[in-house]
């Protein structure tokens, strides 16, 4: 099928899989164990084909999705003629005795946002400059690249200037302008997309594309060819879709931005328009697993862009085993080879063959299993009847509610997350229910600063606010200085229960001032002052600073430790919302966290000590975290997973503390299947408008949803619960409404929503974490 390459050969052995498993696969696959080893066969992969091709034309993605294929060549090129290097070419099939050269190839940038600076560190420009053409040591002479400011504008226009980010009517393109403005934005329009014909001309005159790499958007998109695109598009200026615009805003400094924002992409028929081109898509995690099996088992279909590359015969998709997950044929053969067959094997087939009929479990029968390929396999391994099939899957559901209706006592929890709001997203209930217990004793611990998710509008506004009220309740503020207030770390406290009694009274002025002395509070440790007159002169420099630098641009380090100690105060005034004061709350502001495009990778002394270093100090029974080993979700979920393994591994082997319980949750990003969890946590009505309510009294910088997920056009707050809503959706399918409706449980009759947690062991929790980390960091 296609081009034979030898790297993709050995990888295929590898896996003892086929490439491609017809009919129900429509394109060629290749899977790999994690997201770290993706990288390294997307790099292996593309320096084999510039072997052969030193002058062909590449086109390579831009975003977070290419972290570990830029580092991987990087790495093997950088080392190419080391003994190590040339035996590790070797086993993957390259033949290091010439190393490929970049230089001669023609490199065709994807896609660009419009209008956007090139010079803007968040535009796709700036990107391709930085990674690839000096990155890779490309020639800029032989690069086509989108660069907004060298697209001709009426009269000889600038960008800026002329758009003045106001947003773009495309519909002038077919409706007559009503004034003359709309007359030189339709000859824009017309420009630009003569542009974008010429852009394509060049492309095809080159023989177009010869390798091809991407990722694959939540709509199934590649480049920004979003859902409903043509499969014979060409490059042009285009719309796109809420999903492709929530997936932009931390790119572009929220989605406020981002809905400003039109695109400029090539299409899909520029991508297959040479029938040679080797196009790989690739996908990591299991949050991508629905739309992967669409792309590779959907026949050809504008709902789905990616399967454009059907007509491809070197058309590859490159997957971890979480993104394969769903391809059915694959899934088939992993359970028919499966050995020992596991109760997790047996309940995920069984829920899923549950859900899939919409039958509760018990009414599950031997020909409902023999008829589909999955069931028949667990009805055939159970060595039993379906109804004792079904006996046992029921009743380990049961017992997983029943461990969720459990309240631990004399406990000491340490409740670790990435960002400031992943606890209150991923398991609310389960931190509430066990505050109620008084025995038990609770420290909270944000791993990282947080400070990307705070726009330059938001801390704006508090610096705006903070202005207004130094100028009238100036003696105020002269009395709390002389008080010594913000000298002694006890009054940080009194800030929060200041705002905590504004929600309490439905006063905004009490909220104001809990919130303005947090932040007076801030600049005064940031800048070393304590002058009135000092801060103030400070806080109007800031003011200066927020309106002028453009959304999406790195921040200062000030500026982001700033932001981070805004995200900071959001948390301090959750836990407040249950007695929790400042000796419980804790900021790590771990070092792999700086703001760049690619996070850094976690190192021991600068990540892990701190983290061994808490545990020390809090000496938990049970360390809750984040649970990504796929990095489905964001990239710093996976990384702090990293960090906390490798500290819990250090804590253990030195105290001898091999008995701490991990409890690992997953949030808006990330989900379990039924099978994965192993407790379920009730969640009421009231605990749902609990969660609502005082996430949006609390994380005021994220209420707006700036950064939303791809899923939902709102608050987090709204995502989480309809997650918990469907999860109990899930579980009335397969156990039967009336096992909640009539249960003497006053708990479960009152259920409306569940959390899924998963408990382990240290032992599990390592299997799922040293693996990746030592792959990471020797690859």
């Amino acid at each position: 099928m296609g081009t034979r390459s030898r790297v993709e050969q050995l990888a295929l052995e590898r896996s003892d899989r086929e490439l491609r498993y017809a009919p129900t696969e429509q394109i060629g696959v290749i899977v790999v164990d994690n997201f770290p080893a993706l990288g390294t066969l997307t790099a292996l992969r593309f320096l084999e084909w510039v072997q052969a091709n030193p002058e062909g034309v590449v086109s390579l993605p831009t975003g977070r999705t290419p972290e570990f294929f830029i580092k991987e060549v990087q790495r093997l090129t950088s080392g190419w003629h080391s003994k190590a290097a040339r035996a590790e070419l070797e086993a993957a099939g390259i033949d290091p005795a010439f190393q490929p050269r970049m230089d001669g190839l023609h490199f065709v940038q994807i896609d660009e946002f419009y209008p956007i600076n090139p010079r803007h560190q968040n535009s796709f420009h700036h990107y391709v400059v930085k990674y690839y053409l000096e990155g890779f040591g490309m020639d800029p002479q032989r690069a086509l690249l989108i660069n907004c400011e060298e697209i001709p504008l009426p009269d000889g226009a600038e960008l800026e200037e002329f758009w003045q980010d106001q947003p773009i009517d495309l519909n002038l393109r077919y409706r007559n302008p009503r004034s003359h403005r709309e007359e030189l934005e339709r000859r824009a329009i017309y420009q630009i997309d003569q542009w974008c014909v010429n852009y394509e001309d060049r492309i095809r005159e080159l023989g177009g594309i010869g390798f091809f790499l991407g990722g694959i958007g939540p709509d199934g998109h590649i480049g920004f060819n979003v859902r409903g695109s043509s499969m014979y598009s060409p490059t042009r200026l285009t719309e796109v879709n809420y999903e492709t615009q929530a997936a932009a805003a931390s790119d572009l400094g929220g989605i406020e931005v981002a809905r400003k924002r039109l695109v400029i992409t090539v299409g899909l028929e520029t991508i297959t328009f040479n029938p040679q081109c080797s196009a790989i898509i690739m996908a990591a995690g299991e949050a991508k697993a629905r739309v992967v099996q669409r792309a590779i088992e959907s026949p050809r279909d504008v709902e789905v862009p990616a399967t454009a590359l059907h007509s491809l015969e070197n058309a590859r998709f490159y997957l971890t085993q979480g993104a394969a997950c769903s391809l059915s044929r694959r899934c088939t053969i992993t359970y028919q080879q499966r050995d020992p067959f596991t109760e997790q094997d047996f309940e995920r087939i069984v829920v899923d063959l549950s859900l899939r009929l919409q039958k509760p479990i018990r009414d599950l029968t031997k020909e409902d299993y023999r008829a589909d390929p999955l069931g028949s396999i667990a009805l055939q391994r159970s060595a039993g009847s379906a109804s004792n099939l079904n006996l046992r899957i029921v009743d380990s559901l049961i017992a997983k509610i029943e461990a969720g209706m459990r309240t631990r006592s004399n406990t000491r929890f340490l409740h670790t997350e990435p960002h400031h709001d992943d606890i209150m997203l991923g398991y609310l209930p389960s931190v509430v229910r066990h505050i109620r217990e008084h025995s038990n004793h609770h420290h909270f611990a944000t791993m990282t600063s947080g400070f990307t998710a705070v726009t330059n509008a938001y801390v704006l506004s508090v610096c705006r606010k903070l202005q207004q009220s130094l100028q009238t309740q100036r003696d105020q503020w002269l009395r709390l200085l002389d008080s010594g207030y913000f000298e002694d770390p006890h009054y940080r406290d009194h800030d929060v229960w200041i705002y905590l009694d504004g929600i309490a009274a439905v006063s905004t002025d009490l909220q104001d001032q809990g919130t303005l002395r947090r932040f007076f509070r801030d600049l005064v440790t940031i800048f070393d002052e304590l002058d009135i007159d000092d801060i103030e002169q400070r806080n109007s420099e800031l003011i200066n600073y927020f309106q002028t630098q453009y959304p999406g641009k790195k921040d200062l380090p000030y500026i982001q430790q700033l932001k981070g100690m805004c995200r900071e105060w959001e948390s301090a005034c959750l836990w407040g919302y249950f007695g929790w004061d400042d000796r419980a709350v804790e900021h790590l502001r771990l070092g792999f966290y700086q703001g760049d495009i690619f996070t850094e990778e976690p190192t021991v002394s600068r990540d892990a000590v701190p983290v061994v270093e808490l545990l020390q100090r809090v000496a938990p029974d049970v360390v809750t975290v984040a649970f990504d080993p796929e990095a489905s979700g964001p990239d710093t979920h996976y990384k702090v997973m990293q960090a906390v393994a490798e500290a819990l591994r250090l804590y253990a082997k030195e105290l001898q503390r091999h008995d701490v319980t991990i409890i690992g949750y997953r949030n808006i990003w990330y989900r379990f299947h039924p099978s994965e969890a192993n407790v379920y946590v009730p969640v009421s009505l009231n605990m749902l408008t609990l969660q609502h309510s005082s996430f949006m009294h609390t994380y005021i910088s994220q209420k707006d949803a700036s950064f939303p997920s791809f899923e939902h056009d709102g608050p987090f707050p709204e995502l989480a619960q309809r997650i918990q809503v469907e999860q109990y959706d899930a579980l009335q399918t397969c156990l039967g409404r009336e096992f909640f409706y009539e249960h003497p449980s006053a708990l479960i009759r009152a259920t409306r929503g569940l959390v899924f947690l998963r408990e382990m062991d240290l032992d599990e929790f390592g299997r799922h974490s040293r693996e990746l980390k030592r792959r990471a960091e020797n690859r």
